[in-house]
C-alpha cells in the first residue's frame, strides 16, 4: 500500500500542456456533482486499460502476461491514501504526457478511433468507456495530491507522475515489475458536508463500487481484514478460542449485468433480487420486461412493473426514471428522459452503448438516440401491459389498480400512444361491480344506442344512486362511472371510441330511444314547458343566485329534481376539488335545475302557482328542491342553516297539521 513519500530527486516539472491552473480548478470543483463518482471514473479508466490489452494481444499475444486481468483498490487508513491499480497496457513516459499531461486528452478515444480503423472481429473484442480524457482529474475532487505509477506493456522502463492539481505535474522515472497503472490519492480529511466520505472505509468503498460499477467486467477486488474466533472442528467457535485477524481477497462487483444474459439462463429469484435492489421494494414485481434492441441503434434495458404503487405516486415534486448505464457503467441514476411521466412507475435499468454524454458522464446531450429509445421503451411496455390484459386479466387488474390512474394521464401526455392507451383503460359501470373496458362496454350497446354514456362523481356510491342515471336505468343503457378526478380530464382528449362520441349523462340535454322515440319525447316536454312557463320562471327568479335556467327534465322517472352542468361546464365532483385546491376561492359554477314534470310536487305547485297567498310557500318550495338537488349528487349546501331551517317548519307543519301542509315535501 502506498503511503506519502519526500519527492525525488532529479524529477522534470512541467505546466499542464494545454489549459490553465484556473482551468483545472474549474473542473475539479464544478464539473462532478458527487465527489465519490472518481472512483467511478478512475475504474472506468481501469477497465479501459484492460480492454486495450486484450486488444493489443490480439497480435501480439507475448503482451498478455500470466494472470486474470483486474482491477484493484487498496486502502490505507493509516497514512489516508487510496490506491487503484490495474495490470492493463499501462502507458510509456511519453503516453503519460499525452495523455495525463494534457487535459481532456482521451486515450481511449484514440483508441477506439484505431479501432473502427480494424477489421469486425476486432471490434467486437472490447467496449469503451471513456471519451473525454477528463476523469483521471476527479481524484482532485478527494485528493490534496495523486501520484501515479505505470508501465507500458512490452517496456521495460516504468514513469511516476506526480501532482497535487495546482497547474503543473512532475515526472520521475520509475520502477514497477508488471505492466499496468498504479494510481495513489493523497486523500484530503473527510468532510461530509462538502461530500468527502471516509474513501478508506470498506462498506464506504463497497457501497461506491456496487452503485456505479457492479457490472465492470473485470474482478474489481480489495483486500478484507476480519477479526475470527478459533472455531472447533464443527465450526462452532472456541469458547476460549483466540482471535486473529484474517485477511481474504474479495471481489467487489457482480461483473455480469443481468441484462446482457439470455433470459433464459436468468432465474426468477435473480430477477427478484435485482428488482429489489434497485427499487428497495421487497414485493415481488407483477411483471419483468426484458429488451434488447439492435441494428442501427443497441441496447439493453431490463423493466419491472411494480406489484404496488409507491405513496409518492402522485406527488408532483416526486423524483422518477430509469438507471442509465453506458457500457455496463451507471451514469445516472434516475434518467427522466427515457420514459414519459405516466409511466413513471417502471422500474429497471438501460445500457446503450453510444450514447453521447457531456463530459461529466453525468448528463445527457439532446439528441435524436434519446427519443428512439424512449419510443422503443414506451412501445414495449404498452404492448406488454396489452398482452397481460388478454391473456393474464388477474396481473393486469393488479397492475390497473396501482397504476390505472396514472396510465389515464397518458391519454392527455402522449397523444402518438392514444390509441393503444384507450384500449388498456377499465372503468366501474352501472351493470356491475367488476371493471370494464370500453371495447367490451360497445360490445355490450344496446342497437337502438349511438353514444357512450358516462357520469362523474367522487365514489361508486354517489354515482350509483344518482337521480341522473333513471331514465338510463329504465331503458336498460349501461353509464361509465368515472369516479377519479383524473377522468373529466382524460375526457377533454378522449371525446370518442371506436365511432361513439362519450357523452356525459349529467350534462347537456339527454336525448334516448330511437329517433321516433325522442321525437315524441320532446314533443311532450315541449307541451309541458308551455303551460308551466310562468312556474319555471318564478322558480329561476327564485334560485338566480345559484342556477343559470330551470327547465322540465327527460331524464327523471322518480326523483322530483336533479342538477345539471351545460356543455363544456366542470362536474360538481371536479369543481369541488377546484374549489379545495384554490383555498375556496374557485368561482361558483352555476348549473341548470331540471324537474320532473311527472312528479306529484311539480303538479301540486303548478296547481298552487295562480293561487296569490301560496307564492312565500312556492319560495320555499323552490329553495328545498335546490337543496334536496344539491344532496342527492353529493354537493353541499350553499347556506345549510337555512335549508335546515325549512325542513324543520316542514316536518312541524306535516306532524300537526289536520289538513295537508303548504310546504310541499321534495
Amino acid at each position: 500500500m502506498s503511503t506519502k513519500e519526500a519527492k525525488p530527486e532529479g524529477g522534470e516539472t512541467r505546466g499542464f500542456a494545454a489549459e490553465t491552473k484556473e482551468l483545472l480548478k474549474l473542473m475539479i470543483g464544478s464539473l462532478y456533482s458527487n465527489k465519490e463518482v472518481f472512483l467511478r471514473e478512475l475504474i472506468s479508466n481501469a477497465s479501459d486499460a484492460l480492454d486495450a490489452l486484450r486488444f493489443a494481444a490480439l497480435t501480439e499475444p507475448e503482451l498478455q502476461g500470466e494472470g486474470d486481468l483486474t482491477i484493484r483498490i487498496d486502502p490505507n487508513p493509516e497514512a489516508r491514501t487510496l490506491t487503484i491499480s490495474d495490470n492493463g497496457i499501462g502507458m510509456s513516459r511519453d503516453e503519460v504526457v499525452a495523455n495525463i499531461g494534457t487535459i481532456a486528452k482521451s486515450g481511449t478515444k484514440a483508441l477506439v478511433e484505431a479501432i473502427q480503423k480494424s477489421d469486425a472481429a476486432q471490434k467486437e473484442t472490447l467496449e469503451m468507456i471513456g471519451q473525454f480524457g477528463v476523469g483521471f482529474y476527479a481524484s482532485f475532487m478527494v485528493a490534496d495530491k495523486v501520484t501515479l505509477v505505470t508501465r507500458r506493456a512490452g517496456e521495460e522502463g516504468a514513469t511516476r507522475w506526480e501532482s497535487e492539481g495546482a497547474g503543473e505535474y512532475t515526472l520521475f522515472d520509475a520502477q514497477k515489475d508488471t505492466p499496468g497503472t498504479e494510481i495513489t490519492l493523497h486523500l484530503k480529511e473527510v468532510d461530509e458536508d462538502a461530500g468527502i466520505e471516509n474513501f478508506t472505509e470498506e462498506w464506504v468503498l463497497r457501497r461506491v463500487v456496487k452503485k456505479y460499477s457492479d457490472f465492470v467486467r473485470y474482478a474489481i477486488k480489495m483486500e478484507v481484514s476480519r477479526e475470527e474466533v478459533e472455531r472447533n472442528e464443527d465450526g462452532s467457535e472456541k469458547e476460549d478460542g483466540k482471535r486473529e485477524t484474517v485477511i481474504t481477497d474479495e471481489t467487489l462487483n457482480s461483473q455480469q449485468a443481468l441484462w446482457k444474459r439470455r433470459q433464459q439462463d436468468v432465474t426468477e429469484d435473480e430477477y427478484q433480487q435485482f428488482y429489489q435492489q434497485i427499487s428497495h421494494d421487497w414485493q415481488k414485481p407483477a411483471k419483468t420486461i426484458t429488451i434488447n434492441a439492435e441494428g442501427r441503434l443497441e441496447y439493453q434495458a431490463l423493466l419491472f412493473l411494480p406489484s404496488q404503487a409507491p405513496f409518492d405516486l402522485f406527488q408532483h415534486e416526486a423524483e422518477f426514471g430509469l438507471q442509465l448505464y453506458v457500457k455496463n457503467v451507471r451514469i445516472i441514476d434516475s434518467c427522466a428522459d427515457l420514459l414519459p411521466r405516466y409511466l413513471r412507475f417502471v422500474k429497471g435499468v438501460v445500457d446503450a452503448a453510444d450514447l453521447p454524454l457531456n463530459v461529466s458522464r453525468e448528463l445527457l446531450q439532446t439528441n435524436r438516440q434519446i427519443s428512439l429509445i424512449k419510443k422503443g421503451l414506451v412501445k414495449k411496455v404498452l404492448d406488454t401491459l396489452a398482452e397481460l390484459k388478454e391473456k393474464d386479466a388477474e396481473t393486469y387488474l393488479q397492475i390497473w389498480n396501482a397504476y390505472g390512474n396514472a396510465l389515464k394521464e397518458g391519454i392527455v401526455q402522449d397523444p402518438a400512444n392514444k390509441d393503444k392507451l384507450t384500449k388498456l383503460l377499465l372503468f366501474e359501470s352501472s351493470r356491475d361491480a367488476e371493471l370494464t373496458s370500453l371495447e367490451d362496454y360497445v360490445g355490450r350497446m344496446k342497437t337502438d344506442q349511438t353514444e357512450i354514456y358516462f357520469l362523474s362523481g367522487e365514489s361508486r356510491s354517489y354515482v350509483e344512486s344518482s337521480p341522473h342515471l333513471e331514465a338510463f336505468a329504465e331503458r336498460g343503457y349501461e353509464v361509465l362511472f368515472f369516479v377519479d378526478p383524473v377522468d373529466e380530464f382524460m375526457n377533454q382528449s378522449l371525446s370518442e371510441f371506436d365511432g361513439k362520441p362519450l357523452r356525459a349523462v349529467g350534462k347537456g340535454e339527454v336525448e334516448l330511444g330511437t329517433e321516433e322515440e325522442r321525437k315524441e319525447i320532446e314533443k311532450e316536454r315541449a307541451q309541458s314547458t308551455e303551460k308551466a312557463s310562468g312556474l319555471l320562471s318564478f322558480i329561476k327568479d327564485e334560485l338566480a343566485d345559484y342556477v343559470q335556467e330551470v327547465r322540465l327534465s327527460n331524464r327523471l322517472t322518480s326523483s322530483p329534481a336533479c342538477l345539471v352542468a351545460a356543455e363544456g361546464d366542470v362536474s360538481p365532483h371536479i369543481q369541488k376539488l377546484l374549489r379545495k385546491s384554490m383555498g375556496g376561492q374557485a368561482p361558483d359554477q352555476k348549473r341548470i335545475l331540471e324537474l320532473n314534470p311527472k312528479h306529484p310536487i311539480f303538479k301540486s305547485m303548478k296547481d298552487r302557482f295562480e293561487d296569490k297567498s301560496a307564492v312565500a310557500d312556492l319560495k320555499k318550495n323552490a329553495q328545498l328542491l335546490h337543496g334536496q338537488a344539491l344532496l342527492a349528487e353529493g354537493s353541499e349546501l350553499p347556506e345549510p342553516a337555512q335549508f335546515a331551517e325549512l325542513v324543520a317548519e316542514l316536518m312541524v307543519a306535516h306532524a300537526g297539521a289536520n289538513e295537508a301542509p303548504s310546504i310541499i315535501i321534495p
